[in-house]
């Protein structure tokens, strides 16, 4: 991501939020050319299926991790300009991180949609549904593919835990 895009999503000095327009720029760009959207046939990568049973979002998430790092995620289903937004935003965000940053990001994004605090600088480009609260009805349509991801990382640490040597 780029400084000036970096500080285009920060905050100005006053605390007022991001440029509106600059905001939904980037959700529409990510819900018409969304990144690694497409499921790949490959045994290796873990799968989520969640779905959201207030809109019309469906959305399977596969993750690749290898020693300990998310090396590729994709998506693929029916969801709405925000889910499918959120999922293209999640992949750049978490896709090369460590499992235990994507677990940070995980919760720091989760507290943002949920009006708890949170560490704004390991969002990235995700800061820009830091006001989604607004509109109560959305916040499960830009949660449900992280919660795809974090299901994934709770049954792996499940797995791990339970068949450790």
């Amino acid at each position: 991501m780029s400084v000036e895009t970096k500080e285009r999503l920060s905050y100005n000095e006053s605390g007022d939020t991001m440029d509106q327009n600059f905001r939904r720029g980037i959700i529409l760009e990510h819900y018409q050319n969304p990144r690694n959207k497409g499921l790949v046939e490959d045994d290796s990568y873990l799968l989520a299926d969640m779905n959201n049973e207030s809109c019309i979002d469906e959305v399977k998430v596969q993750v690749k991790i290898e020693d300990g790092i998310l090396k590729d995620i994709h998506f693929d289903g029916e969801a709405c300009a925000i889910c499918t937004s959120s999922s293209s935003i999640m992949v750049e965000t978490l896709t090369g991180k460590t499992v235990e940053q994507a677990i940070e990001i995980l919760k720091n994004f989760s507290n943002m949609i949920d009006e708890k605090e949170y560490r704004e600088d390991v969002l990235e480009q995700a800061i820009v549904y830091d006001d989604i609260y607004k509109q109560p009805n959305r916040k499960k349509c830009a949660l449900l593919p992280w919660w795809g991801i974090e299901k994934i990382l709770g049954e792996l640490e499940s797995y791990e835990t339970n068949h450790s040597v």
